[in-house]
């Protein structure tokens, strides 16, 4: 009987070992498994998109963003709540209030008036920023280091304003007064104005701003512009890019030039610009998220991505005008 119980008890511990080895052997096959965290886990992002307003440069930068993360991502792996702020601040604010309350995993600021809604509303969750100028200026933060130590970073749309200034020396060499149109709501539009003014003025121009405070005065403050100046710029401004209809109305009749700081306000009533993709700086922006949201990449030190510059010009107009574009442009396309 005691050998009978010895035998028994070899065997039952026998196979407890061999259980202990099964399930060690589990475990490592499951971590060694796991490295795509998104395949793996079968997580679902949610992703809050607040966009200031709808125009061409807008448009592409989120199409770009969502197009980039569904392709690493996955489609079934992301979910957009896509919203429009219709140009209004108050409306971002409670748009992106709305994101926080619905705890979603990252927020895309697209437009400076958008990225600072999502700021006000949070300070954990993190926030992108696309189709920004200067995100010292936008976030308010003085000793600008490139990248913001708080939970956001981003994509700018500034092409160097030096660069733009040269351009239009190189275009319109004989021009004596340059007026700059811009919504004074829109800081990183000041900021841009405050930046070129000098870099025109070394050039030869004299410099005048002309301001608006909403779409409301823009034909107004464009036929001011165009009666006391040889040649119009304008940066990347979201009221100017919704009203560039408007503002071609006024300066092409009159024949007043203009330069622009991005591609999709030159297609609408520019001549020239040094301009970027937008949907390429979307593209950037996904990237980004993604960094963010699977790698684990801290938002707070991630230093804010440019996008190449391109010098195109809008033949029509052009020729219209009779303005001659040397080498080195692209023509844009309709």
């Amino acid at each position: 009987m005691k050998k009978t119980k010895k035998i028994a008890a070899f065997i039952l511990a026998a196979l407890t070992l061999s259980f202990s080895f099964a399930g060690c052997g589990g475990s490592e096959s499951t971590a060694s498994g796991s490295s795509d965290k998104t395949a793996e886990s079968g997580k679902v992002y949610n992703i809050g998109i607040c966009q200031l307003v709808q125009h061409e440069a807008l448009d592409a930068a989120t199409k770009g963003f969502r197009d980039t993360l569904v392709e690493k991502l996955g489609e079934d792996n992301v979910k957009f709540d896509e919203q429009n702020g219709q140009g209004d601040s108050p409306t971002c604010a409670t748009i992106c209030n709305q994101f926080v309350s619905s705890n979603v995993d990252l927020i895309l600021g697209n437009g400076t008036a958008a990225l600072q809604a999502a700021y006000a509303a949070t300070t954990e969750i993190p926030i992108l920023g696309t189709s920004i100028t200067h995100y010292g200026t936008a976030l308010d933060i003085k000793d600008w280091k490139g990248y913001s130590e708080v939970n956001v970073s981003g994509t700018a749309d500034l092409a160097p304003l030096d660069q733009q200034a040269a351009m239009l020396k190189e275009i319109f060499p004989d021009k004596k007064n340059v007026g700059i149109i811009y919504c004074s709501a829109e800081a990183n539009s000041k900021y841009q104005f405050d930046t070129i003014k000098p870099y025109l003025e070394e050039e030869g121009y004299t410099v005048k701003a002309y301001t608006f405070s909403d779409s409301n005065d823009v034909a107004a403050v464009t036929t001011t512009a165009c009666n006391e100046s040889d040649v119009l710029y304008i940066p990347t401004d979201n009221t100017a890019a919704s009203n560039a209809e408007v503002i071609n109305n006024i300066a092409e009749p009159k024949k007043v030039p203009i330069v622009a700081g991005e591609e999709g306000i030159c297609k609408g009533c520019g001549v020239v610009t040094l301009s970027i993709s937008y949907y390429e700086l979307g593209q950037k922006t996904g990237e980004m998220a993604y960094d963010i949201l699977v790698n684990g990449k801290d938002v707070s030190k991630m230093e804010i991505q440019y996008a190449p510059t391109t010098k195109k010009y809008d033949k029509e107009r052009c020729e219209a005008l009779g303005i001659k574009v040397p080498d080195g442009y692209e023509a844009i396309e309709k």
